[in-house]
C-alpha cells in the first residue's frame, strides 16, 4: 500500500505515464550500457535523486519500499563473491578468483535497475500502467489478472486490518499463546475469505458473459506529447553519460 501511496501523492502524478515509462526503460539502458561499476553508480544515484527530490517522494518511504529488493540484490551478490570448491577434504567455501569484480559490476548494473524501476512505480499508479500497456497492446488476459490481483490486495488489507483490530480489542495478543492462537484464526478467516471473494468474482464474471475486457476511466494528460520529448532528452542525456562515463 506504501507504493500506491506514494503513486497518487507524489509530485509528478499528472505527468502522463508514456513519458515516465519512456524514462524509466532509457534508465534502464543506461544502467545496462554502463561500463563500470562506479559509472553503474553514479546512474543509480541520479535516478534515486531524480525520484526523491523531483517527484517528491519521502526518503524514508523511497528506503522502506526498496529495501526488500536490496536484501535479496545482496544475497544474490555474495552468492558471486565465493565458490564452493569440492575436493579430497569435502566441500570448501572459499573466494572466487574474480569474485570481488563480479560483484561490483552485478550489482552496481542491478542497483541501476532497480532505481529505474523504482522510479516508475512509486511516480505511476498502477492503473495508469495498465493503461499504457494496453495502448502497448499487452493481450488483455494478462491485463485482467493484473486488475484483479491489484484489487484483491485492497480487499485484503482491510480484512486483515479490520480482523487484527478485533482480535486487539479481545486482548487476542496479550500473551504469546493467545498471539500464536489469534494468527492462526487470522489465517483461517483470510483462506475462507479468499475462497469467497474468488467465487463472487467468479459469478460476477459469467453474469457479464467474459464480455469484453475490464475497463476504467482514464485520466487525460493535457502535455502528454511535451512530457514524452523532455522524457527522451532526459533517458537519452543518461545514456550519453553511461557510455561518456569510464
Amino acid at each position: 500500500m506504501l507504493i500506491e501511496q506514494a503513486a497518487y501523492a507524489n509530485r509528478w502524478r499528472p505527468v502522463s505515464p508514456a513519458a515516465k515509462g519512456l524514462f524509466a526503460a532509457n534508465a534502464l539502458i543506461a544502467a545496462f550500457a554502463a561500463s563500470t561499476p562506479s559509472t553503474a553508480a553514479i546512474i543509480a544515484a541520479v535516478l534515486m535523486t531524480v525520484t526523491v527530490l523531483g517527484a517528491g517522494i519521502a526518503l524514508l518511504s523511497y528506503l522502506r519500499v526498496s529495501a526488500p529488493a536490496l536484501l535479496f540484490l545482496a544475497l544474490g551478490c555474495l552468492s558471486l563473491a565465493f565458490s564452493i570448491d569440492v575436493g579430497n577434504g569435502g566441500p570448501v567455501l572459499q573466494l572466487a578468483p574474480t569474485g570481488w569484480h563480479k560483484l561490483a559490476e552485478v550489482g552496481a548494473r542491478s542497483l541501476g535497475a532497480l532505481a529505474a524501476l523504482l522510479f516508475l512505480i512509486l511516480t505511476t499508479p498502477l492503473i495508469d500502467l495498465i493503461a499504457l500497456l494496453r495502448r502497448l497492446k499487452t493481450p488483455e488476459l494478462l491485463l485482467e489478472i493484473m486488475v484483479l490481483c491489484y484489487r484483491m490486495l485492497f480487499v485484503f488489507s482491510v480484512a486483515i486490518d479490520e480482523t487484527l483490530t478485533a482480535q486487539s480489542a479481545r486482548l487476542g495478543y496479550a500473551s504469546p499463546r493467545l498471539a500464536m492462537r489469534s494468527l492462526g484464526e487470522l489465517a483461517a478467516n483470510l483462506t475462507l475469505q479468499v475462497w469467497q471473494r474468488a467465487h463472487a468474482l467468479h459469478v460476477a464474471a459469467q453474469a457479464r458473459n467474459n464480455d469484453g475486457p475490464l475497463r476504467f476511466i482514464e485520466p487525460v494528460f493535457p502535455h502528454a506529447r511535451r512530457d514524452c520529448c523532455i522524457a527522451a532528452l532526459a533517458g537519452s542525456s543518461l545514456i550519453a553519460l553511461a557510455l561518456v562515463l569510464r
